[in-house]
């Protein structure tokens, strides 16, 4: 393909680079002429043809997302144009070499030049994520090094396709699994903290001139990603405790783009972190290929015979407590118009009584939804509806549902319920300004003891914590028996709880619940409840 002209104006030159998706060319622009690079996405041939366009498309709106971005440590996005029924992305030429081809030929990074280099990948990152972009595909080789020592973040969305399976050929793994986020393996959907923890592993790399996960195989390495701590770096120095800050395995434990940018501008100078050091594991340590336990409350370390660090205290601060002991969250019996498991918002039921639950006198405004619409968090589908509600936020859900509220407002409480069938089926929103928790997962905890006191078989199946709306949040599942005696809708049931806390204290739940054979269908429409989800909407 060398020579061929694109789209009648980029004229191909040699490859200087490829890898699972696609490879880059080296090509002139014979309008401006200019040197640019064009990433042709070679995966596209290697899909089945009803694949192939869910691809396309995907990749159009995640380059022309990266195109958005506007910062000079992000590789500009020239164009995207079509060719051979693929996509082509026209992108800014950078001469010189990524970090990964820096590491193989110098054997490694040292730590201040490391730092410089997280510092201005860390700034391209926050750029995206205020662009509402998630990179995704952190790793040595999507950092480049120009000759003018310019750091650059390449391959924003485009190197990796969120869930597809079907896009590379036999043996072929979507992404680097070495620098993989936790969650991102156990299948939650990735956040700001996802990228955090790549760029940790990436420069993890830099300064030992290895993967802190690479193992014989995918499957080992993504088990190690998600069980093992990394070998103690020997050649960090002072960026240790930021690596350490960076790798932490729950999203909620990272710290802030804004705290791990001072960390890594503090090593660049050649200082020692001081808020990165409450990062680092305390305790006896033991060297070689034994595991230790290292302070209180942290998981096991597996060390090395390097140098531990310097120790700290209070390095992983005790669980939260209750603030109001006086307003612990209970159940009443299973209710009509609500089903059993409350939202992590949801306070006492009172039992049902005909006539007992008030609709709210005033209603929400609904906004007739015909075809498909591009919403806050992506396609609503054709026949649903928009409900600004009265407690102040917005949600989507078909036509037909109706409004009840579960629980009047008192001491900063509300919570409403959306069923299309008198209860039977219902999709409930708690919103508490004055929660008695000071997070969301030890509400959970506090809802499952007193449902294992009351709901008969009651089950969880999951709780875990995880990011949603960039903030730390808990996704609980569980069933239960409804019983006739204490509800019209009998039988067993499933539910779903998300919850989380905003950075001004107000805690938001989101629901659902439905009889278990109906699951499959509930779960798919409580996605799009969830995505199309907006507190305060503008």
């Amino acid at each position: 393909m060398q020579g061929l002209l694109i789209a009648g104006r980029y004229r191909l030159a040699d490859t200087i680079g490829s890898g699972g998706m696609g490879r880059v060319w080296r090509a002139h622009d014979e309008v401006l002429h200019r040197a640019v690079a064009i990433k042709e996405l070679t995966a596209a041939l290697y899909v089945s043809e009803g694949d192939q366009e869910r691809l396309l498309h995907r990749t159009r709106a995640e380059a022309r997302a990266a195109a958005r971005i506007n910062h000079s440590a992000v590789v500009t996005v020239h164009d995207v144009l079509d060719h051979d029924a693929r996509p082509w992305i026209v992108m800014e030429l950078v001469e010189g070499r990524s970090l990964a081809d820096a590491v193989k030929a110098d054997g490694r990074i040292e730590p201040a030049e490391a730092a410089r280099i997280g510092l201005w990948v860390l700034r391209a990152l926050r750029a995206a994520h205020e662009a509402g972009v998630l990179h995704r595909d952190v790793k040595p080789g999507n950092v480049l090094l120009s000759h003018d020592r310019r750091v650059l973040l390449t391959d924003f969305g485009i190197a990796q396709i969120e869930g597809d399976t079907t896009i590379t050929r036999t043996g072929e793994v979507v992404g680097s699994v070495d620098y993989l986020a936790p969650e991102r393996v156990r299948g939650h959907d990735p956040g700001p903290a996802s990228d955090l923890w790549a760029l940790g592993a990436t420069l993890y790399t830099a300064v030992e001139g290895r993967s802190p996960f690479r193992r014989t195989s995918p499957i080992g390495t993504m088990q190690a990603v998600v069980e093992e701590e990394p070998a103690q770096p020997v050649n960090a120095g002072a960026l240790g405790p930021v690596l350490a800050a960076l790798l932490r395995k729950e999203p909620a434990e990272r710290p802030t783009a804004a705290q791990a940018e001072q960390m890594l501008a503090e090593v660049a100078e050649g200082r020692r972190s001081s808020a990165a050091q409450a990062y680092v594991p305390t305790g006896p340590v033991r060297y070689g290929s034994e595991t230790s336990t290292a302070g209180t409350g942290t998981r096991a370390v597996q060390t090395s015979a390097a140098t531990p660090y310097p120790p700290v205290t209070n390095t992983v601060p005790a669980a939260p407590v209750p603030r109001k002991r006086h307003r612990l969250r209970t159940f009443a019996l299973v209710v009509a118009l609500a089903a059993i498991v409350g939202g992590g918002g949801a306070v006492a039921l009172q039992q049902w009584k005909s006539g007992s639950s008030s609709s709210s006198s005033e209603s929400p405004t609904p906004t007739p939804t015909p075809t498909p619409t591009k919403g806050a968090q992506g396609v609503i589908p054709a026949g649903w509806k928009k409900y600004d509600d009265p407690l102040g936020f917005r949600l989507y859900l078909p036509d037909g549902w109706d409004r009840t509220v579960s629980i009047e407002e008192k001491d900063g409480l509300a919570q409403v319920d959306y069923s299309p069938d008198k209860g039977r089926t219902l999709v409930r929103v708690a919103v508490d300004t004055a929660p008695d928790y000071t997070n969301s997962y030890d509400h959970m905890r506090q809802l499952e003891t007193n449902n294992q006191r009351r709901l008969k078989d009651f089950t969880t199946l999951s709780m875990r914590q995880e990011i949603y709306r960039d903030q730390p949040s808990v996704r609980w599942e569980c069933t239960w028996t409804q019983l006739a005696k204490d509800s019209p809708f009998s039988g067993p049931y499933r539910a779903l709880d998300v919850a989380y806390m905003t950075t001004d204290g107000v805690e938001y739940a989101l629901y659902t619940a439905s009889p278990a054979g109906d699951w499959d269908a509930t779960s798919k429409r409580f996605t799009t409840v969830l995505r199309s989800w907006q507190p305060n909407p503008s």
